[in-house]
């Protein structure tokens, strides 16, 4: 393992407001959207950057801009220097800001390859771990009635002597994705200009409020109860524990595959003519990249990992994503409302129907129907998330989505140029998706697998591709 070593760690604060001005919340009430998402779940993701200078030059001459604009840009995002505060029921969840909060910003210096860590090859999800910032759970009291006390934001650069760096952001899922992204790219928009101008903020701050999201099927009280069942189980293992770092196997690597234009166009073109030749009446006039994409990986990760599994071919298999609400609930949103605003989506086949020649084929099929069922109906068995969350991992396996292309994360510059490579560091019951860097409509998918599995799953994936051409 590469040699890691501690340069500073610091706590930087919202810059103070001006006199003028007072912060008039000290606590941010959480969503009915919120509630699934409560609690010890949290995002992790790196930006690799090229910087041919030295530790020394970096911490005299970038880290101050750094620091500098995350301050003033914590003044407009305050509430990810606070805290999710979890208290024993009947109490919700809320998010508390007080005049101490503060965001961890960790440097460390690493001998490890810049290269190969930022490549879309094979590397040890270990090492990726070691280049995220740690946060720790708190409690307010040791007893029953603890209240159990969550940070919002950490954050890690790692300076790869005369090569590059790392920054990296491990959040609380009470922000999604597209909050994250927003925070990311006014972050690194300010530092780019020396923390001098918030043009973007002031055309796009974040919204707080809560009023704007509407629950008229009564969800809350249903989400409120699935919170407090899943809080009860808690207590053993968080009180003054920090997160586990994702995988501590050697054997498991995370690999990036990109799919081109070209390739996506592909496989919807060979998806919809076998489709039409199944049930005419049935196909789709048009299947979105999401679908293709996600159905090929699905299928042939199963086909991988469940090569020699034929007694178990019955098994079920589950496929969760997350869809955006934000355009989709009949009434507006902010483009920068601060909170979650995703419906939880589930696809379900037998092993064996992802395993054979069609699994492609019937992956499309019943991806393409739950995304159509979402449309239709925004919360579809919202009331049965917990329980079916629970189901998914008791009677088969899951795999989940994470990230989006939509997120053009490779526009997060720093003063540095484009990212060389924007990573998500995620277990193996995951994928993460990104829009591609050097190929206009292309995607990145991010894998994680056992080494010795990835020979296999390559050529699942290209002989998919293959057939789509043939």
């Amino acid at each position: 393992m590469a040699e890691h070593k501690l340069v500073e760690k610091s706590e930087v604060a919202p810059a103070s407001l001006p006199s003028s001005t007072t912060r008039t919340t000290s606590s941010l009430p959480l969503s009915f959207l919120d509630l699934p998402l409560a609690g010890p779940i949290y995002v992790k993701r790196q930006f690799f950057y090229q910087f041919s200078h030295s530790t020394h030059h970096f911490c005299e001459t970038t880290l101050p801009t750094l620091k500098h604009s995350l301050s003033l840009i914590l003044q407009h995002f305050f509430p990810l220097a606070g805290n999710l505060l979890s208290p024993p029921p009947p109490h919700k969840p809320f998010i508390r800001c007080t005049d101490d909060d503060t965001v961890t910003l960790t440097i460390i210096e690493s001998k490890a390859d810049f290269n190969h860590l930022s490549s879309n090859h094979p590397k040890s999800l270990k090492e990726l771990d070691q280049l995220l910032p740690e946060l720790t759970f708190t409690t307010m009291h040791d007893d029953e009635d603890a209240t159990f006390i969550f940070p919002l934001v950490a954050l890690q650069v790692t300076v790869f002597q005369n090569q590059g760096l790392c920054i990296a952001i491990t959040y609380c899922h009470v922000m999604d994705g597209k909050c994250c992204n927003h925070f990311m790219k006014s972050w690194s928009s300010l530092c780019q200009s020396g923390g001098v101008d918030l043009t973007l903020l002031e055309k796009s701050p974040p919204w707080f409020g809560r009023e704007v999201l509407k629950d008229p099927r009564g969800l809350e009280d249903i989400f409120l109860r699935d919170y407090f069942e899943e809080r009860s189980t808690w207590k053993d293992k968080l009180i003054d524990q920090t997160p586990k770092r994702v995988c501590d196997d050697e054997e498991y690597c995370k690999a990036t595959i990109v799919f081109g234009k070209d390739d996506i166009e592909g496989l919807k073109t060979w998806a919809l003519a076998q489709w039409k030749k199944d049930e005419e009446f049935n196909s789709p006039q048009y299947l979105s990249k999401f679908v293709v994409i996600c159905a090929l990986v699905w299928a042939s990760l199963v086909k991988t990992r469940c090569k020699d599994d034929d007694d178990e071919d019955v098994k079920e298999e589950y496929f969760r994503f997350a869809a955006d609400c934000r355009d989709r609930l009949g009434y507006p949103i902010p483009e920068t409302y601060f909170g979650n605003c995703l419906t939880l989506c589930y696809a379900m086949l037998r092993r064996n129907e992802l395993k054979g020649e069609d699994g492609f084929v019937n992956a499309v099929k019943v991806i393409e129907k739950t995304v159509s069922d979402m449309k239709s109906e925004l919360f579809k068995d919202a009331e049965h998330w917990r329980a079916l969350f629970i189901k998914t991992f008791v009677l088969g396996t899951t795999l989940l989505v994470t990230g989006s292309p939509s997120f053009d994360v490779y526009e997060t510059d720093f003063g540095f140029g484009r990212p060389t490579k924007v990573d998500m560091v995620h277990s193996f019951k995951c994928i993460s998706l990104a829009q591609s860097r050097d190929e206009e409509g292309g995607v990145e998918v991010g894998l994680v697998c056992k080494s010795s599995e990835f020979e296999h799953l390559f050529y699942a994936i290209e002989q998919g591709l293959q057939t789509a051409k043939s």
